[in-house]
């Protein structure tokens, strides 16, 4: 039986929808023209005029060629072209066409050279439609960047990005696989210093617009770099207030102190490798005690006041059994995490010369996890419940409205290609676990719509604050909602998210307290957010995606998109190798070696003690063998390994060819009559008879 309150509520949302047609016909009436706000050079955008990038299908869109590239940057690398050919030419561009074929979407591309190539963008045309559907365009042009954004079809041309990501060094304490960047294997260390790490954020300040980013340090593993901490507190510093460290955990899980000092420098998220529910769903990683290794840093770190992401790279056949478990570990555990990151596996650095076979076995799309989602917890509708991150930015724009055109950022914004990033909400009671996708009991396309138009309006804060808490109430089920879930809740949670009141829920800013992360800890309510971030490589590689990127990295070559710079024409190869510190040898001389984890090495912990929710019939005990039972190779080493095992069959076969031709020719006497050609050596074809005569007398 529905509370009473819910009842009071459907009569505020019927006077809502009731009242909505009037304010909007009014509110509409000469709409204001947009300001420029303080972070710009350049107004804010209306819905109208936002640009879009072709999408639909059947579509062609511009593309690289996996083998072409390889080999063009290997010349690069080997000195034999200069690295200007990526800024003046188009070297291994090709043409790729969009289709639709035996119910999945498809690249399908043509090189003169190599050949033909095809890889799966969706197993669910409807909800590759709703995706494209549903994206709003793309942010305001990048400008005041010409130093910065300078890398020929790589350029980001839109929008300044969510997430600026910084690879402090290419030393890291595990070697994976996959692993996308290759660490530990490449020969030499790539490691900034100091003056690096403040020039790529300063640099980043100058570009407009000037939205708020969260700074990500990665690597490697950030944590080895000596400037970590300095790193994070400088970010904060500068203004950033958001910033982050993409880890293994190891780290933080051995020492406490170390996670309380990174939470005072001003980590605020720890986007934290997590593979899996349990050292057999880890196990692939190769550290023995991996997943208590995570328990243990989401410890340390949530105590310290850090929010723990975990980024899940999801295989088909290594992992995907385990998205069920993941989410349900959330769902468990709602007052330590609040977002979860599924990153789809790409094919590039250890993997980038991934067979055919391997490659069609292990692909996993955002269709998948939208399915898996559904089919392993029973949570969401792929087409109603799951959304393009770039849906969000009617919403922050929404917010840079209300802020007005005096504030010095503006507000973050994901303003990346529907085929990059997807996302279902989800609301969860902490003190019930009781949970509920948002779009169940909100209706996601029609608020969408009723924001902009609130947006095109252009009114005053109180106006536009007055139109959204309208759409919210016009748009909302209470019956859907969770059972102690109320309208006041949804307002709050929007006001808190976008900052449009100040009313103080604990502050964000530079100099937050302890005090202010437990009061914003506090609410009852958590805005559980399950995201897929689905990054290319060389197979469904799009430069309609790169254009406009959310998560560019600062390099010493000026600020390179995600997928441009890890897969692409090889960015991150040429960067590195250019301003590269020293040689491996070198360096172990001078600093020594760092410890690494791997052959099922395990982590010396102080302690395994935690206070997370885990259920027993989650936790993973043995590994998922889908491709043991197809035959396939799991990962890359394994897949050297085979296609070494091959040759030297074939060159044991070649022999054994050539000891048979030797014994006929010269043991059995056959005449040198109908000569065929065995490994350079000339031997007759002997009659069947003789071979079997042969092959007996061998055998014997």
């Amino acid at each position: 039986m529905p509370k009473p309150i819910k009842y009071v509520e459907k009569a505020v949302t019927l006077a809502a929808k009731a009242v909505w047609p009037v304010f909007d016909t009014l509110n509409s009436i000469k709409p204001n023209p947009s300001f420029t706000p303080k972070w710009s050079d350049k107004p804010l955008l209306k819905s109208w005029e936002k640009m879009k990038p072709p999408l639909g299908w059947p579509r062609e869109t511009d593309s690289l060629c996996p083998k072409c590239i390889p080999e063009i940057r290997k010349e690069i690398l080997d000195g034999k072209k200069d690295v200007s050919i990526l800024v003046n030419e188009r070297p291994g561009e090709i043409k790729a066409k969009i289709i639709e074929r035996d119910g999945k979407i498809l690249m399908v591309k043509d090189c003169p050279v190599h050949g033909h190539f095809e890889d799966v963008m969706s197993i669910d045309p409807a909800f590759f439609r709703h995706l494209e559907e549903v994206f709003p365009g793309r942010d305001i042009r990048a400008h005041n960047d010409e130093d910065l954004h300078r890398h020929g079809t790589s350029t980001i041309t839109h929008g300044r990005g969510s997430v600026l990501t910084i690879d402090l060094t290419n030393r890291c304490n595990m070697m994976c696989d996959p692993c996308f960047m290759d660490a530990n294997q490449v020969g030499f260390v790539h490691e900034l210093t100091w003056e690096d790490i403040k020039t790529m954020l300063d640099n980043a300040l100058k570009i407009k617009p000037r939205r708020q980013m969260s700074v990500q340090f990665s690597g490697g593993e950030p944590t080895l770099s000596p400037f970590f901490l300095d790193a994070v507190r400088y970010c904060r510093k500068v203004g950033y207030n958001s910033v982050q460290a993409a880890t293994n955990g190891i780290e933080f899980a051995k020492s406490p102190e170390f996670a309380r000092a990174a939470a005072e420098a001003g980590l605020r998220y720890a986007y934290l490798q997590f593979d899996g529910i349990g050292n057999a769903a880890n196990s692939h990683r190769a550290v023995g005690n991996l997943f208590d290794v995570k328990l243990r840093a989401i410890e340390n770190l949530y105590n310290a006041g850090v929010d723990i992401v975990p980024v899940i790279t999801i295989i088909n056949g290594i992992n995907n059994e385990q998205v069920g478990r993941i989410v349900q570990f959330a769902l468990d555990n709602p007052k330590k995490i609040s977002f979860l990151s599924f990153q789809p596996v790409s094919f590039t650095g250890r993997d980038e010369g991934i067979s055919d076979e391997r490659r069609a076995a292990q692909r996993y799309t955002l269709s998948h996890l939208a399915h898996d989602v559904k089919n392993q917890t029973g949570l969401g509708e792929p087409v109603r419940d799951w959304y393009p991150i770039s849906f969000m930015t009617t919403f922050t724009d929404w917010a840079d409205l209300v802020h007005g055109p005096s504030a010095p950022w503006g507000q973050l914004s994901c303003g990346c290609h529907p085929n990059c990033g997807v996302g279902m909400a989800v609301m969860i009671d902490k003190e019930t676990k009781e949970a509920v996708p948002v779009t169940k009991f909100l209706n996601g396309d029609r608020l969408a719509r009723d924001v902009a138009r609130v947006n095109d309006a252009a009114r005053g804060r109180f106006l536009s604050i007055v139109g959204m808490a309208l759409a919210l109430m016009r748009n909302y089920d209470p019956f859907q909602a969770p059972t102690h879930f109320k309208l006041s809740d949804l307002l709050k949670k929007f006001d808190k998210t976008f900052g449009a009141t100040g009313r103080d829920y604990g502050k964000v800013s530079g100099d937050r307290t302890l005090q202010d992360i437990q009061k914003r800890r506090a609410d009852r309510w958590n805005f559980l957010f399950i995201a897929g971030m689905w990054f290319q490589d060389l197979f469904n590689y799009d430069f309609r995606r790169t254009e406009q990127c959310i998560i560019p990295y600062a390099t010493q070559e000026g600020e390179i998109s995600f997928c441009a710079y890890n897969t692409g024409v090889g960015w991150r190869n040429i960067v590195e190798k250019m301003h590269m510190t020293a040689t491996l040898t070198r360096w172990y001389e001078e600093h020594g070696r760092h410890e690494i984890f791997a052959g099922n090495k395990s982590v010396k912990l102080n302690s395994t003690e935690h206070h997370l929710v885990l259920r027993e019939e989650i936790v993973t005990k043995e590994r998922q063998t889908d491709l043991d039972k197809l035959g396939i190779a799991k990962t890359a080493r394994e897949e050297k390994i085979r296609e070494r095992d091959m040759k030297l069959r074939m060159q044991q076969q070649a022999e054994h060819e050539r000891m048979m031709a030797l014994y006929r020719k010269h043991v059995l006497k056959e005449p040198d009559t109908d000569l065929v050609q065995i490994n350079g050596i000339a031997a007759a074809a002997p009659a069947k008879e003789k071979q079997e005569e042969t092959a007996g007398a061998l055998g014997d």
